[in-house]
Parts: structure tokens; C-alpha cells; sequence
């Protein structure tokens, strides 16, 4: 069964650090996009940063310089260093990957996402 598991979100003050981390199990093959997406309340789910397998990062305008994503391909991890939060990134965080699964003949692409977890920054 495909899972993936986050950890290390929470309540911050303005300022603060907070370090969210995602770990990818069972039966998959070929790790391609591993990021987070996060969605505030009343608003769309949007990309906060992603990483491809080759090291390529991608991140939202409104992040860039304070979040820092990483990614350990071996483990099929990947992290969130957040740094200097604001307000405005309250919001439930969301771990996304993309790989390949084997249905006993061939590999086709799948994409998953983990079950999201609460962060708060107070002003």
C-alpha cells in the first residue's frame, strides 16, 4: 500500500521556523516530482515548492528565500525547511509525489498525495 506520511507541522509565532518532512512507502519505483502544496481556509490549493529527482527546485514567488525543500531520493524523503513565517502562510500543507507503480507487467505513472498537515503562524 502506497503512503505517504508528513510530519512537523504546528502552531509558530511571526518569525519563526518550522522544519515539515514527508516519507514515501510501499511499492514504488522511479521517484520523479516529490513537493508541498498547501491550502488556507476559503482559498485554492496552491504549489509552495517542488524538486525533481535531479535536484531541479521550483518554488512560489511568496516563499522564495525563506523555504528551502530537500529531498533524500534513496529514502524517498523530502522536507520543508520554513523559515521567517508570516501570517499569510497559515495554511494545512500538503506532501505530493510523483512515481511509477508495477501492475505485475508493466510501470505506469501515479501520483499521490499525503494527508495534509496544520500550520499555524501567529501575528
Amino acid at each position: 500500500q502506497v503512503q505517504l506520511v508528513e510530519s512537523g507541522g504546528g502552531l509558530v509565532q511571526a518569525g519563526g521556523s518550522l522544519r515539515l518532512s514527508c516519507a514515501a512507502s510501499g511499492s514504488i519505483f522511479n521517484v520523479k516530482t516529490m513537493g508541498w502544496y498547501r491550502q488556507a481556509p476559503g482559498k485554492q490549493r496552491e504549489l509552495v515548492a517542488t524538486e525533481t529527482s535531479d535536484g531541479s527546485t521550483n518554488y512560489a514567488d511568496s516563499v522564495k528565500g525563506r523555504f528551502t525543500i530537500s529531498r533524500d531520493n534513496a529514502q524517498n524523503t523530502v522536507s520543508l525547511q520554513m523559515n521567517s513565517l508570516k501570517p499569510e502562510d497559515t495554511a494545512v500543507y500538503y506532501c505530493h509525489a510523483e512515481f511509477d507503480l508495477y501492475s505485475g507487467s508493466y510501470y505506469y505513472p501515479e501520483d499521490f498525495w499525503g494527508q495534509g498537515t496544520q500550520v499555524t503562524v501567529s501575528s
